[in-house]
């Protein structure tokens, strides 16, 4: 027997607008200002262990905030870099 159902439509293929070279300089730009409070965060945590041993519970706290904006800023600037890439090609049939 034969298999009678139509097939799907071919997905047409999408159009990539290459992004301006402004965003990403102002994407490069954002990240490394983010990335001046993770190394604000390392230096004081790192001074927090070194003088005590521990980091007082009232500094943890900016410490990982500090961490997380620093770690957002790399991410921006890898963004940046890389650029925007285009989908994988679906090959189903």
């Amino acid at each position: 027997m034969s298999d009678s159902s139509p097939t799907p439509p071919a997905v047409p293929p999408q159009i990539q607008q290459p992004r301006s070279g402004c965003l990403t300089a102002l994407m490069a730009i954002a990240g490394i200002f983010m990335l001046l409070p993770g190394l604000c965060a390392l230096l004081f945590g790192g001074m927090a262990v070194v003088d005590g041993g521990r980091i007082p519970s009232d500094m943890a706290s900016l410490v990982f905030l500090g961490l997380v904006i620093g770690i957002g800023g790399v991410v921006l600037i890898w963004a940046a870099i890389m650029g925007r890439k285009a989908p994988p090609a679906r090959n189903d049939r």
